[in-house]
């Protein structure tokens, strides 16, 4: 989901205020300045269930906890965010009782409005985060599935997968077909250009 900014500079303290109270909004929060998330929709929500339910049965007997888009991940001391779908190492749940710290995994379902952010600023903040080990970029518009995986020091190799494939998560020793993600999704058609 993408965000739109709230302009003035605020303290961790004056965003966690903002955020716990805010009955209409939730805010994400970088260096200082928070942004408020817009809300997903219909095909968004099916995508995440859907990861939510793959992630969900592999992980059902590995020591790994899975959480949706409520739930606020601590990146930093100056950094909050609400990924679509999370993945922590049991034990690793530590911080304010409604956060969560030290992600492994962390999924983002791409729209026309989140895009560019998760690809850019986004992808910067997560590279930055020295637990996350796997960063997967979810295609709304049509079957896509990137990963960004960790390798050594700040080396991160980009793998694509599409219609066909087998999901590779090596962070979590997993693997899906991508099929399952797009399970009861109807995608936009593509252009034909032949």
């Amino acid at each position: 989901m993408t965000a739109s900014p709230h302009s003035s500079l605020m303290s961790v303290e004056e965003y966690l205020q903002l955020d716990r109270t805010s009955r209409e909004a939730r805010y994400e929060y970088v260096d200082g300045f928070a942004r408020m998330l817009v809300r997903g929709t219909p095909d968004h929500a099916k995508i995440s269930v859907n990861i939510v339910g793959v992630l969900y049965s592999l992980l059902d007997d590995k020591p790994y906890s899975l959480y949706t888009s409520d739930v606020r991940v601590c990146l930093s001391s100056t950094r909050y965010v609400y990924p679509d779908v999370t993945v922590i190492a049991d034990g690793q749940r530590q911080g304010p009782a409604d956060s969560v710290q030290h992600p492994r995994l962390i999924v983002e379902i791409l729209t026309a409005q989140s895009e560019a952010y998760d690809r850019g600023r986004k992808l910067a903040y997560y590279r930055e985060c020295p637990t996350i080990q796997e960063y997967m970029l979810v295609n709304s518009q049509h079957p896509s599935i990137e990963v960004y995986r960790s390798e050594k020091d700040t080396l991160w190799r980009y793998h694509a997968f599409g219609t066909g494939d087998n999901v590779t998560l090596t962070s979590l020793d997993i693997l899906f077909p991508l099929a399952k993600v797009y399970r009861n999704v109807v995608l936009p058609e593509e252009d034909d250009f032949s």
